[in-house]
C-alpha cells in the first residue's frame, strides 16, 4: 500500500469525524500517539511497537488529508 492509498483509505473511513475534529484536535491525537510510541520503545514488546507505529503512521496520514 502507498501513502497515498492509505490517506484515500483513512478519507473514505473517517472523513466526517476528522473534518469536524479539525487540524488542531487531530494534532492532539498524533502527539497521544507519538507519546504512545516513544513509551513502547522503552518497554513494549516488538509487536507493541510495530501497533504504535501503525497508529501514529495513520494519524500523520490523517493530519495529512485534514490540512488540506
Amino acid at each position: 500500500m502507498t501513502l497515498t492509498q492509505l490517506q484515500e483509505l483513512i478519507r473514505t473511513m473517517y472523513s466526517s469525524k476528522d473534518e469536524a475534529r479539525g487540524v488542531d484536535g487531530t494534532f492532539m491525537w498524533l502527539m497521544e500517539e507519538v507519546g504512545e510510541l516513544a513509551a513502547s520503545l522503552r518497554e513494549g514488546t516488538p509487536e507493541e511497537q510495530a501497533a504504535e507505529f501503525a497508529d501514529v503512521l495513520a494519524w500523520l496520514a490523517t493530519i495529512a488529508n485534514v490540512a488540506g
